[in-house]
């Protein structure tokens, strides 16, 4: 029985990948990932959390998620200091992919100059926060998203005249 438990965790993935209930987060800090885990389970709506460590496995994934004909992530959470490919730059390949045009797409980081804020909305953010280092931090950055309604499975489809303040 204990055997079968990884094939319906996997299975109930796959469903809710398909449903649009996925965040998806880009994020290497080990510390990070686990405070946006519990920040996740914390929501209303059963949302499921999906982490790839690198801008690579990001684009990887969200290619597979094409392949198999599941619904894009409801948001996407990246952070802009990343190995292998720099934030800005899977930011700006996100944004030209036309199928995400209407996921939102959240930059943060811990460490960042002036420029790389104007630089990740001239690309293509929708917001840039700067990375919570706790987990009511966390919470509280995923609230303000759903009062946005970005959480709310109709992405970018209604515009809204307010962003997150740094």
């Amino acid at each position: 029985m204990l055997r079968r438990f990884p094939e319906i965790l996997k299975a109930k993935r796959a469903m809710l990948r398909q449903e649009n209930e996925t965040i998806l987060l880009v994020e290497d800090g080990e510390a990070e990932v686990l405070l946006v885990q519990q920040a996740v389970a914390s929501c209303p709506g059963g949302l499921h959390l999906t982490v790839v460590r690198d801008t690579a496995e990001a684009l990887d994934w969200l290619n597979d998620t094409a392949r198999r004909g599941y619904a894009m992530p409801r948001l996407i959470l990246l952070d802009l200091k990343l190995p292998k490919l720099a934030g800005l730059a899977v930011l700006r390949t996100l944004r030209m992919d036309v199928r995400l045009q209407d996921v939102p797409i959240v930059v943060f980081s811990e460490l960042h100059e002036p420029s790389d804020v104007v630089l990740s909305y001239q690309i293509g953010a929708n917001s840039f926060v700067k990375k919570p280092t706790n987990l009511g931090e966390f919470t509280q950055l995923l609230r303000e998203l759903s009062e946005l309604g970005w959480l709310s499975g109709n992405g970018l489809k209604k515009s809204y005249p307010q962003s997150i303040p740094l």
